[in-house]
């Protein structure tokens, strides 16, 4: 990837991250739509893959206009390759079990909710828009994530055991949501969004207060995953992922109804 050395493109890029991440979250959620352990979770998951998909529409509608080529919010969905993805890399693997699905929608939704609140303030009055009408689903997202995560942390043996197993296997992708390159540099510079990096401690404080709720033991190690977010290294999983999403577009290219 050629980093981007002015404004628009930095712009575009960060757009991109914002709308991906919900994007790739949004259609991995939506997988347990029908599959969910109860009806009120099953309702509950789709609600929330509907409120990403929604939120894609603006950050990827905006990443559209922004672009000037005349594309849509669809046509950045649906006719991009895996490489041209700008997800973190949490965003993409596969849901597992329901224990690992809610623990990475916590662990997602904790940083998204810190996110938005800092991009509410942004110079960007359409970001700064987004953010807002975004915000306010997040924070029930966050809330129902967490209350979830507490529940079977501090729950039956069993679902503890599944809770910390998720965490263990879910924690060396947190980082890459806190790390900064000439992108977020650029977006500091001109007000629109804030340096990834400075929401860590936020992050950790009430990530931190949850799961300690939960019972849960956070890993001691901050190794993190990385190469999503600037579409250096995807996961084999998005590619998988992409074949399911794309599938229509790609076999009746431009198709309408």
């Amino acid at each position: 990837m050629t980093t981007p050395v002015n404004k628009e493109d930095a712009f575009s890029q960060f757009l991109l991250r914002m709308g991906d991440n919900t994007l790739i979250l949004g259609h991995r959620v939506s997988e347990w739509c029908g599959h969910a352990p109860v009806l009120e979770e099953d309702i509950a998951l789709a609600n929330t893959a509907l409120d990403l998909i929604g939120q894609t529409q603006m950050w990827l509608g905006l990443a559209g206009e922004v672009q000037g080529e005349g594309k849509s919010a669809d046509d950045l969905a649906f006719l991009r390759d895996a490489w041209d993805f700008r997800n973190v890399l949490l965003c993409e693997v596969p849901n597992g079990d329901f224990g690992r699905t809610l623990m990475r929608q916590f662990l997602f939704d904790a940083w998204h909710s810190i996110q938005l609140g800092r991009l509410m303030k942004s110079s960007d009055e359409r970001v700064a828009a987004i953010a807002e009408k975004a915000s306010k689903e997040v924070a029930y997202h966050l809330e129902r994530s967490a209350d979830t995560v507490v529940g079977l942390g501090d729950g039956t043996e069993e679902s503890h055991r599944r809770m910390q197993e998720a965490l263990d296997y879910l924690w060396p992708y947190v980082g890459e949501m806190f790390q900064s390159d000439d992108v977020d540099a650029e977006m500091v510079k001109a007000g629109i969004a804030p340096d990834p990096a400075s929401l860590r401690e936020e992050y950790d404080t009430l990530v931190s207060r949850i799961l300690t709720e939960a019972t849960l033991t956070i890993p001691e190690s901050r190794f993190a995953h990385k190469g999503g977010r600037t579409g250096a290294m995807h996961t084999e999983h998005l590619g998988h992922l992409l074949t399911q999403m794309q599938w229509l577009q790609r076999a009746y290219p431009g198709a309408k109804w």
